[in-house]
């Protein structure tokens, strides 16, 4: 994994213990330039300030949580980086948050406890396979569906869609 090497993590997360726990992960697999925050709004500082190539951030903290962090990040106007990998953690998976997360332009998502597997598994995906960017009236973030359909030929999803005029 010494590829990862050159990566630099923000990791924002309001609890100590799991800020640790993750940043060992990071740094067995490589990577040394870890910075850490403790809330989405001194996540956004640290983004205006140093360059970041990837968030791992948790879902729930205060003032600012990890959904309008991500809210923030993909859409403000002085956003340092709309196009950040952003890595959801949380300890809630139940699939209303999963949405959530996924519909404010999380990346990729890992359920807490992590393992080392899925932290780095979800690493390689969004570094070594990005998927496309997709921005429409009230979505901006990475295209949520994760295989692209080769029978796909138009700008519409459904087939009741090619009756619309172009």
């Amino acid at each position: 994994m010494s590829s990862l090497a050159s990566l630099q993590v923000l990791l924002v997360d309001d609890n100590q213990h799991m800020r640790a726990i993750t940043s060992a992960v990071l740094q067995s697999a490589g990577i040394r330039k870890v910075r850490e925050a403790t809330d989405g709004a001194a996540a956004l500082e640290i983004l205006r300030e140093h360059p970041v190539d990837l968030v791992i951030v948790d879902f729930n903290m205060f003032p600012l949580d990890g959904v309008e962090f991500t809210r923030l990040v993909r859409n403000s106007p002085d956003s340092a980086n709309p196009y950040l990998p952003i890595i959801m953690m949380t300890g809630h998976s139940e699939k209303s948050r999963v949405y959530e997360a996924r519909d404010a332009g999380v990346t990729e998502f890992v359920v807490k406890p992590i393992t080392a597997k899925a932290i780095l598994d979800r690493i390689q995906a969004v570094i070594f396979k990005p998927r496309p960017y997709v921005k429409t009236d009230g979505y901006f973030g990475p295209d949520r569906r994760r295989v692209q359909s080769g029978a796909y030929n138009g700008p519409w999803r459904r087939a009741q869609d090619n009756s619309r005029d172009i």
